[in-house]
């Protein structure tokens, strides 16, 4: 049976419940409590006070999916656009995506040679090949052209 969300003790513990599984963003936990059927004013003072309580927090949020992105093999680009389309402001990604402690060409090598077997293109259509699939993953073109080359960062 549904919970209804018909009081703002009912929409924090909605919010409340959804946190306690991940992060969320504000903008992804109002669509989610909205889409539960919560009114918009409960919305707003729930997300307010769990806010101040320090329970909702956008910077949390941003290092977690940052990380947790990085780690599954997609690059900078691709998190950039995820989090834009999130809602989230582009300079708060901007600085987590500064942040984070990753290196992005040692991420983008293991990448390629986990899928390709650390082979190097041979020919056109296989240097398309690897190339479409590191970019549709997020990593910029001088990143894949320098790899693709065989030319290190060492």
């Amino acid at each position: 049976m549904p919970v209804v969300l018909d009081s703002p003790a009912a929409v924090r513990r909605a919010a409340m419940d959804l946190l306690a599984r991940r992060e969320h963003g504000r903008v992804e936990l109002a669509r989610k409590l909205r889409k539960r059927g919560a009114p918009a004013e409960f919305i707003e003072a729930a997300l307010d006070r769990l806010a101040e309580e320090g329970l909702l927090s956008e910077a949390r949020y941003l290092e977690s999916f940052v990380g947790s992105r990085a780690r599954n093999g997609y690059g900078p680009m691709r998190i950039r656009e995820e989090l834009s389309q999130r809602g989230l402001a582009r300079e708060a990604v901007e600085q987590a995506l500064r942040e984070v402690k990753v290196d992005w060409s040692a991420q983008l090598r293991e990448l390629w040679e986990r899928r390709f077997g650390g082979r190097l293109p041979t020919d056109p259509k296989a240097r398309a090949q690897q190339g479409r699939f590191l970019a549709y993953r997020g990593y910029p073109m001088d990143m894949i052209g320098r790899l693709l080359r065989g030319v290190t960062d060492d």
